[in-house]
């Protein structure tokens, strides 16, 4: 049976060359599909695990291998946003996984539990990258908080609301906003104590392009600051990034800019976002806070 691939109730758990098992947010059930979206089973768990396994056999499938890019897109998004972008990370010779959570139906934490999941069943990919767009980036961070894999090796953070969105601030007492948005949505906000703040930073080498106007006026009157619309330039720095790179772009078309999309397969491959000049990285507030070594008189 044909589906819609299950955009906004439907979490990955599984992924197989193209091949996925989701759980679905409301009933707890599963299902089976191939890379075309197809419904190949549907029950429990199980049943989608013997399913696959049954087809692995009979196709004869090969076992994973080299290098995998997790493609994680944020709020009201799907695996889809990826779509530009991804040949050109299969042609850098990556394993393109998109990862399909119902971000307006959970909290970040529930998510980044799917996000692990799906981590472990890359059996046999020997490195593992992240290309992660606005909420995307925070589900990413919220599974180092309890979870981690010695395979990872970089990411891209492209438009994540590191330091929270200010557009979240505005509207979360809104009535549309909370129902549209679900929980995550009332995540976002720039709360000191909220959820955002006991994020960790990653211990991998990681890169930060956000979108921006070029001047301080940005594109959204109702945010200080440059912006891309929905998240200011400031809010999406995060230190200890070994690069970083502002476009003039908007928020919802990051991953599928040109320059994105090259400067992501650049870093991805030899860990700088230009191809001249120097990188600018965020150095962490420990390393700023150094004092200067100062020869005795």
């Amino acid at each position: 049976m044909k589906t819609l691939g299950g955009r906004q109730f439907w979490a990955d758990l599984r992924h197989f060359h193209g091949w996925r098992i989701q759980r679905n947010s409301f009933t707890g059930h599963h299902r089976l599909l191939n890379p075309k979206d197809n419904r190949h089973a549907f029950g429990s768990l199980e049943t989608c695990l013997d399913k696959l396994a049954e087809i692995k056999q009979s196709r004869e499938l090969p076992p994973m291998s080299g290098k995998a890019v997790i493609a994680i897109h944020g709020i009201l998004r799907s695996s889809k946003t990826f779509a530009i972008m991804r040949p050109a990370l299969e042609k850098a010779g990556y394993t393109v996984v998109g990862f399909d959570y119902p971000s307006s139906q959970i909290e970040i934490g529930e998510a980044a539990n799917y996000l692990h999941q799906v981590i472990e069943s890359l059996e046999g990919i020997d490195e593992v990258n992240f290309v992660v767009h606005s909420l995307g980036g925070l589900v990413t961070r919220a599974y180092l908080k309890e979870h981690g894999d010695p395979r990872i090796k970089r990411m891209v953070m492209l438009g994540v609301p590191n330091r929270g969105a200010e557009m979240a601030d505005l509207l979360r007492k809104n009535y549309a906003f909370r129902l549209l948005f679900g929980p995550a949505g009332q995540q976002l906000v720039t709360d000191h104590n909220g959820v955002i703040p006991t994020l960790p930073i990653p211990e991998f080498e990681f890169a930060i392009i956000a979108g921006g106007r070029g001047h301080a006026a940005g594109f959204n009157p109702l945010i200080s600051g440059d912006d891309d619309l929905t998240i200011t330039v400031e809010s999406a720095q995060l230190q200890g990034a070994a690069d970083s790179l502002t476009i003039r772009a908007l928020h919802t078309f990051l991953p599928a800019n040109a320059q994105v999309i090259e400067a992501t397969v650049r870093f991805l491959q030899a860990g700088r976002l230009r191809q001249e000049g120097d990188r600018l990285p965020i150095p962490r507030e420990t390393e700023a806070r150094q004092p200067t070594e100062t020869k005795a008189t």
